[in-house]
C-alpha cells in the first residue's frame, strides 16, 4: 500500500517542476488539511474539492511569480509509514532557518511548526516545504 501523503507531495512536486498550473489527486481530509495550510502559508494559489467519477477530487492550483518563478522550490515527506518522526514541543523543526514551513500533526490537528510552538504542543512531523 502506498502512502497517500507522499503521493500528494509527489504530485505537487512533479506538477511544480513541469510548470503545470494545477495538480489533481483523490481527496481526503488529511490532504485537504495540508492544502489549507499550504494556502494559508502562501505556497499555493488555491485549492478546490470537486466531485469526480470515482469520488471527490482535490485540485491544487500552483503559485508562480511574474516570470514563472516557482513559489515552492522543494517539498519533502519527513515521517513515513515505515519510520515515524516525532518532535517534542521544545525541539520543533525549523525549515531553512524559518524561511520554509514544517507541517506537524498534533492533538489539535494539522498545524505549522510556528503554530505548534505557540500552542506548546509537539507531534508527528508530516513534511517540509521551502
Amino acid at each position: 500500500m502506498t502512502d497517500p501523503i507522499a503521493d500528494m507531495l509527489t504530485r505537487i512536486r512533479n506538477a511544480n517542476q513541469a510548470g503545470h498550473a494545477s495538480a489533481e489527486m483523490p481527496s481526503s481530509r488529511m490532504r485537504v488539511s495540508i492544502a489549507k495550510l499550504m494556502l494559508e502559508q502562501g505556497w499555493i494559489a488555491d485549492y478546490a474539492v470537486t466531485s469526480g467519477e470515482h469520488g471527490e477530487v482535490l485540485s491544487i492550483t500552483l503559485k508562480y511569480g511574474k516570470n514563472r518563478e516557482r513559489a515552492i522550490s522543494g517539498i519533502k515527506r519527513v515521517s513515513k509509514p515505515g519510520r515515524r518522526i516525532y518532535a517534542h514541543k521544545e525541539t520543533l523543526p525549523k525549515v531553512l532557518g524559518g524561511l520554509g514551513t514544517a507541517i506537524i500533526s498534533t492533538s489539535r490537528g494539522l498545524v505549522t511548526s510556528a503554530e505548534a510552538q505557540k500552542l506548546g504542543v509537539g507531534g508527528e512531523v508530516i513534511c517540509f516545504i521551502w
